[in-house]
């Protein structure tokens, strides 16, 4: 099983075909995954396999990191197109997550203030009221709902603890648009044999329902690209892909398509 671990708290820049130019932000330790999800399909493993032992890095330790990085980038006349809060789990979990987006921002208009700030989250934390607060305040608020469907979660994404998907929903919509709902499109099966596609009208149609209710300012689907700690699963179709972002554009939503 081939899986990533990301540095701490820097990485890159690497070409996302999602966000172009980005320059990776990871809160987490640089020795293994921390995360409110257990995803069968994360490209950083399995929670129980990759344990870590460093602890976070500091918000000091982020604003230094990033200030280094960004000036060396600036003097050699390379900026980033995005700087994305991502890496080994999920960054809303950190304490100092608030302080540390306001960091970013003020390095972000020092260094390169055209780039976008954007968090790529799995939506668990956005009923806190300082992670809401702190995600109104960056470029591409991007938070994951693969599914409407409660066993799903709980087969395919695995909550670590309590997972509301009421309080969630309503969550996004309290955002008024400032949100991009990300959603992962797949075939194959889980280690149990279970089959796992969530591309059927059974789950699709149900998720385009809480897409009125959150009504997103846009909508990005894809499917697996990497490596993942579960060998069966599969790519989603590129046909089934398109349809959906068919489905999604006709409700007046923009939607994007990694395939």
């Amino acid at each position: 099983m081939e899986t990533i671990i990301y540095p701490s708290p820097i990485f890159g820049p690497v070409h996302s075909r999602r966000l172009g130019l980005s320059l990776g932000i990871n809160l987490l330790p640089d020795d293994g995954k921390f995360c409110t999800f257990d995803c069968i399909y994360c490209e950083c493993g399995l929670n129980a396999e990759r344990r870590p032992h460093h602890k976070l890095p500091t918000r000091e330790a982020v604003a230094a990191a990033l200030e280094a990085q960004l000036r060396r980038m600036h003097e050699d006349g390379v900026h980033p197109d995005v700087l994305t809060f991502a890496g080994n789990g999920e960054p809303t979990t950190h304490p100092s997550f608030p302080m540390i987006i306001d960091d970013t921002i003020s390095l972000r208009d020092r260094f390169c203030p055209d780039a976008r700030i954007s968090v790529l989250s799995n939506a668990t934390q956005v009923t806190r009221p300082e992670v809401h607060a702190a995600l109104m305040r960056v470029d591409n608020n991007i938070q994951k709902l693969d599914t409407v469907d409660v066993d799903y979660i709980k087969r395919v994404d695995r909550p670590t603890g309590h997972y509301d998907l009421e309080a969630i929903i309503d969550s996004l919509a309290a955002f008024d648009g400032h949100v991009v709902v990300q959603t992962m499109f797949m075939r194959g099966t889980d280690a149990e044999g279970v089959d796992v596609c969530n591309t059927a009208d059974c789950y699709v149609e149900p998720w385009l329902e809480a897409l009125k209710r959150i009504r997103p300012g846009s909508v990005m689907i894809y499917t697996v690209d990497r490596k993942t700690p579960i060998s069966s699963i599969q790519k989603a179709r590129p046909d089934e892909l398109d349809a959906i972002a068919e489905r999604v554009r006709n409700l007046g939503f923009e939607c994007s398509v990694a395939y």
